[in-house]
C-alpha cells in the first residue's frame, strides 16, 4: 500500500508532548490489540486491506509522521470489540465488525483524529448520530454519539449537541484533537462507547493497527 499523498498538514493541534497525555489508554490496550489483530487477521474480508506490518503513513512536515494525530476519546475505560468477525451483541449473528470500540463514561468527549473536513453527519443509520471525517486519503467515522442532525434556514446540515456545546457543520475544517461528539448509545448499540472505523483510499482499515503505530512513535 503507497504511502499517504494527498494530506498536507498544517498547524497541527497537537504535538508529540500532547499526545503523551494519551499514554495511559494505548498502554492498556496494546497487549489487547495485538492479539486481537493476530485473531483477526486470516477472518479479513478481500475488501478489507490492512497489514499488521504495513499502515499507511500520513505525508507530514514533521520528523514523527504520526505526531499529529490524536486519541479519539477522553475518559477512555476498555476497547470492547476489534475490528473483524464477532457475534453481532443485537442481532446475534456472525458478522464483520468494520471498526474498533472504545468504550467511555456516557458523555465524555470524542476528539477528531486528523485535520481534515466534516463530509457528513447523520442520526438515521445503525450508526446514530455520527460525524465523517475526510483527512486527504483518510476517512474516520464517528458512531454513537450524543445530539442529533438539524437543518440551518441556509442548507447547512449540522450535528447539535447543545448539552455538550457543540454544533459540527457538514462541510466544515476540522483540526486533529477538536471535540466533535460526545460518548451516547444513539444507533444500535447496547451501551456507551465510540465505534470508530477507518478507510484509506477506500479501503477498511483496522484502527487497532494506527494506534499501534501512534504507540511505537510516541516510544520512540
Amino acid at each position: 500500500m503507497s504511502r499517504l499523498s494527498s494530506l498536507a498538514v498544517r498547524n497541527l493541534a497537537l504535538t508529540r508532548s500532547h499526545l503523551k497525555r494519551f499514554r495511559y489508554p494505548l498502554i492498556m490496550g496494546i497487549a489487547v490489540i495485538l492479539v486481537w489483530a493476530a485473531a483477526e487477521l486470516v477472518h479479513r474480508p478481500i475488501s478489507v486491506e490492512a497489514e499488521e506490518t504495513q499502515v499507511p503513513q500520513p505525508a507530514t512536515p514533521l520528523a514523527s509522521p504520526w505526531a499529529g494525530a490524536s486519541f479519539p476519546v477522553e475518559g477512555f475505560q476498555a476497547y470492547t470489540s476489534p475490528f473483524g468477525y464477532r457475534q453481532h451483541p443485537t442481532l446475534g449473528t456472525r458478522r464483520f465488525h468494520y471498526g474498533l470500540d472504545v468504550a467511555a463514561p456516557m458523555g465524555s468527549y470524542i476528539r477528531n483524529w486528523w485535520d481534515g473536513t466534516v463530509v457528513r453527519v447523520s442520526d438515521n443509520t445503525s450508526c446514530g448520530t455520527s460525524v465523517i471525517v475526510e483527512s486527504g486519503d483518510w476517512t474516520h467515522i464517528y458512531c454513537h454519539m450524543q445530539g442529533h442532525v438539524v437543518w440551518e434556514q441556509d442548507g447547512d446540515r449540522v450535528m447539535v449537541d447543545r448539552a455538550g456545546g457543540l454544533e459540527i457543520v457538514q462541510g466544515q475544517t476540522v483540526k486533529a484533537g477538536t471535540r466533535i461528539g460526545r460518548v451516547g448509545v444513539t444507533g444500535r448499540t447496547t451501551g456507551p462507547h465510540l465505534h470508530w472505523g477507518m478507510k484509506y483510499q477506500g479501503s477498511w482499515i483496522d484502527p487497532a493497527l494506527v494506534l499501534k503505530a501512534m504507540y511505537a512513535t510516541q516510544s520512540e
